[in-house]
């Protein structure tokens, strides 16, 4: 179905479906599942420090001889040291977040790694391109985590107007109609945290799964718009205290010190009332969970009738 697709030509996958990089729960476990299944997996660097990541990659290898990639938080404290890890590894491609990626581009270059970073603007995709990146991967505000401003069917046309790279639309994507739209809006790949979120291989803990299990779809809220790096999550006690802080004028130290460690706690310990569940706005779709293998084909196997819909419905 996608023999033409510069996505899957450009990184030699079978379907043009990236599983977004999150932070503690896009690990070997799931990139390498979500990589065996067609898809392309990535494992979420987030802030670990650099020889835990070398140990996911070097599972994620053992798992998988499929294409897979890593996600890199610019903002990261050991982003230089993940870097080179990235390197040393030979990873084939390499996504970005939360800044500019243009000082390791060289470097990435030269091991052969396909660029990828998330963008959420259109002077940014262009200053990017500049740089020499491989594709951008355009994330509409209705993404889980930390997100930009504008929604995904704003911003993918733009992008794609904007650039003459190949561009992934995420944000808002969890099942055949997402990617349809996705693909008419001029994306060539779709990306998906949250459906992946909710696939067997994930490790986020069943407190976490259970909570986005029981999502509508005005759950989500987002926090963070005062320190400049909102993110978009489940509400809950935690969401609760902070945006009360934030209205009363709470100074920034107090804000981060609320938010410190809050992810590992909903993901790892389960406590989803004083932790972060990190979700998209698509969250009031996932009522099931599956394995990543039925995921994907269910997504792409769907596609067709998606657009015959769209076609008859046209005539």
């Amino acid at each position: 179905m996608f023999e033409n697709n510069a996505i899957c030509k450009l990184l030699n996958i079978k379907y043009p479906i990236f599983q977004g990089g999150m932070a503690w729960i896009g690990t070997a476990e799931l990139a390498s599942a979500v990589s065996n299944a067609g898809g392309l997996g990535i494992i979420g660097a987030g802030h670990m420090p650099p020889e835990i990541l070398r140990a996911e990659i070097q599972k994620c290898k053992s798992w998988t001889d499929k294409p897979f990639g890593v996600n890199v938080m610019l903002m990261s404290p050991y982003v230089k040291e993940v870097m080179q890890v990235v390197v040393e590894e030979k990873v084939q491609v390499v996504t970005t977040g939360a800044g500019n990626p243009g000082e390791y581009v060289p470097a990435l270059k030269e091991i052969g790694a396909k660029v990828i970073p998330v963008v959420a603007s259109v002077a940014l995709a262009k200053r990017l391109v500049r740089c020499g990146v491989d594709a951008l991967i355009a994330e509409g505000t209705e993404s889980g985590g930390h997100i930009g401003e504008i929604t995904t069917m704003a911003l993918v046309p733009q992008i794609v107007d904007a650039v003459d790279v190949p561009v992934i639309g995420a944000g808002g994507i969890a099942d055949s109609r997402g990617m349809a739209a996705a693909f008419a809006l001029g994306a060539q790949a779709v990306q998906m945290g949250s459906r992946f979120v909710m696939s067997e291989e994930c490790i986020a803990h069943p407190n976490y799964k259970k909570m986005v299990l029981k999502a509508k779809d005005r759950s989500t809220v987002v926090t963070g718009r005062t320190l400049g790096h909102p993110a978009r999550v489940l509400h809950n006690k935690l969401t609760r205290k902070y945006q009360e802080l934030e209205a009363a004028g709470a100074p920034a130290e107090e804000l981060e010190k609320l938010g410190v460690g809050s992810l590992h706690r909903a993901t790892h310990e389960g406590d989803v009332d004083n932790g972060s569940v990190m979700i998209g706005e698509i969250s009031g779709m996932l009522n099931d969970i599956k394995p990543v293998k039925t995921i994907i084909e269910d997504i792409v196997s769907g596609l067709p009738g998606v657009i015959e819909t769209i076609e008859n419905d046209c005539k």
